[in-house]
């Protein structure tokens, strides 16, 4: 029986890969043990026992950007967690760390190059971050989603998807998502999303320009998220949503979205064809907009600054886009050329690459 330890976390962007990789190997080797290195409070605290894996906590140790008292105690800390994961590592004596990225990754890869078991790094972001660079730079086995990221040894295995996702039978769930929403299914769809939180700049600009948009023969379905609302204006064709908890109904019936750019987003779209209008995230450093190159290469997306996202770009951009169904059909066809259905399955042969290295490398 094999233990796996991964980790990483903080964010869906990198709890959700994980879990859909744990999910895989699971299925594969239902006698393996898996184990998932975390914080205390990051989204994983919630949803690792949730889908049943044991989290075995460490606390937040985030590299100090700038200097303050922060540069002093970090090294100390660093080093105090690093002996904390080792620890760990040497209890359930774990044969491999699998890293996603965030504040649990560095320390993971740093107590596995100490106590000797083999190292693998899934990189979501085009642009990688800091913990993913480190883990690159202590192995070979390295996926990452895009094919444009730069990271030493990286290979494309494309994002973990959610199996919903992974598995969507698009003519089914888009007659399951008409009656849900009560959509019209002579009109295609715009979907709008901003993510589980919302983007202001893009909810506000979708629903002063929503005539327009329905004044072309679509109808919208527009998730708002929690913290960026808009006003219903309750116009024929127009359905707002605060939260959707079935996210694959509504991939399957829109024909184009209008979206930020994160990985999965990113990554799903491109799985199940749907062009998109991308308007990357403005704060942080700029993976967004990396994010979405692939798919603007490929002729499959537009990519519009959030400053730019306004609603005289909707007249003079989106609403030519969205009389000209033969374009929006040749940028769906782009965007699914650089779709990754199987990337649960290619980052578990990564993993399951590494330990055979390492036996080799043993016996030999």
């Amino acid at each position: 029986m094999t233990t796996y330890l991964f980790a990483g976390g903080g964010t869906a962007g990198h709890v959700n890969p994980l879990l859909a990789t744990a999910d895989r190997l699971r299925d594969l080797e239902p006698e393996a043990r898996i184990l998932v290195l975390g914080t205390a409070e990051g989204l994983e605290a919630r949803l690792v026992p949730e889908r049943g894996y044991e989290l075995l906590t460490i606390p937040r140790v985030p590299f100090p950007r700038r200097l303050n008292r922060a540069v002093l105690s970090f090294p100390g800390a660093l080093r105090a967690t690093i002996t904390g994961t080792e620890k760990y590592l040497r209890e359930h004596d774990v044969e491999v760390v699998v890293g996603f990225g965030g504040y649990a990754a560095a320390p993971a890869y740093l107590a596995a190059r100490r106590v000797g078991i083999p190292i693998v790094v899934h990189e979501a972001n085009a642009r990688p971050g800091m913990a993913n660079r480190l883990g690159a730079a202590l192995t070979r086995f390295v996926g990452v989603t895009f094919a444009g990221t730069r990271l030493r040894h990286g290979r494309v295995v494309g994002l973990p998807l959610r199996r919903e996702v992974e598995s969507l039978d698009r003519a089914a769930a888009r007659r399951e998502a008409l009656e849900m929403w009560g959509l019209d299914p002579a009109r295609p769809v715009l979907l709008v999303t901003g993510g589980s939180t919302g983007a202001r700049r893009l909810n506000e600009t979708v629903s002063v320009s929503a005539s327009e948009i329905l004044g072309c023969g679509w109808q919208i379905l527009h998730i708002t998220g929690s913290r960026s609302p808009v006003a219903d204006p309750h116009l024929d064709g127009y359905h707002l949503l605060e939260y959707c908890d079935r996210m694959e109904l509504a991939l399957a019936v829109a024909e184009l979205a209008v979206s930020r750019s994160g990985a999965a987003t990113v990554s799903e779209l491109a799985v199940v064809g749907v062009p998109a209008v991308f308007i990357p995230y403005p704060v942080g450093n700029g993976e967004q907009a990396w994010n979405a190159r692939d798919a603007v290469v490929a002729s499959g997306a537009l990519v519009i600054a959030d400053a730019n996202f306004t609603p005289a770009w909707i007249r003079r951009e989106l609403v030519p886009l969205l009389l000209d169904r033969a374009r929006v059909a040749r940028l769906a066809a782009g965007m699914a050329s650089t779709g990754v259905r199987d990337g649960a399955d290619r980052m578990v042969a990564l993993v399951r690459e590494a330990l055979s290295a390492t036996s080799t490398n043993v016996s030999s």
